[in-house]
């Protein structure tokens, strides 16, 4: 499993109601997950050999990354979290130039994975909001730093 964490202050996503495939245009647009304030927003990628424990190794990972404000994690000071599943952090652009997604899971397999992070990280006592899977979302954010880290498991 591969994410993206962002330290934000504010983030949320929106998609089009109804609309799986099409973009989120103020027209009928759902806001889905939404943190305001310190938190993290976090890109969920998993590939064809994720397993539930590397969920739940990610998760634990999250609850304790002490990159938010005063080296804190959100164990620390209860800040949420903003989790996204994004089948594109398992792109590769290394040859040509169309990236191919061989490397990332199916929907059937990165689904249940990304919902068990999801699930993981309430049970550490996290407030966790989601995106929705396999929709096409518009995600926002207040990057504060900036600051980003890549974490793979």
């Amino acid at each position: 499993m591969r994410a993206v964490v962002q330290r934000v202050d504010g983030a949320r996503v929106v998609v089009g109601s109804g609309d799986e495939g099409g973009a989120a245009d103020g027209a009928g647009e759902e806001t889905v997950g939404e943190i305001k304030g310190e938190g993290l927003c976090v890109l969920v990628g998993v590939t064809h050999d994720d397993t539930p424990e590397k969920a739940d190794r990610l998760a634990r990972k999250l609850w304790g990354l002490r990159v938010l404000e005063g080296e804190r994690s959100c164990s620390d000071t209860g800040a949420p979290l903003l989790v996204v599943s994004q089948f594109t952090l398992y792109g590769d652009a290394r040859k040509g130039r169309r990236p191919t997604w061989q490397a990332a899971a199916p929907g059937p397999v990165a689904e249940p994975l990304v919902d068990e992070v999801c699930a993981r990280l309430r049970a550490l006592g996290a407030r966790v909001e989601t995106g929705r899977f396999g929709a096409r979302m518009a995600v926002s954010l207040t990057n504060d730093g900036p600051f980003t880290v890549l974490l793979e498991v």
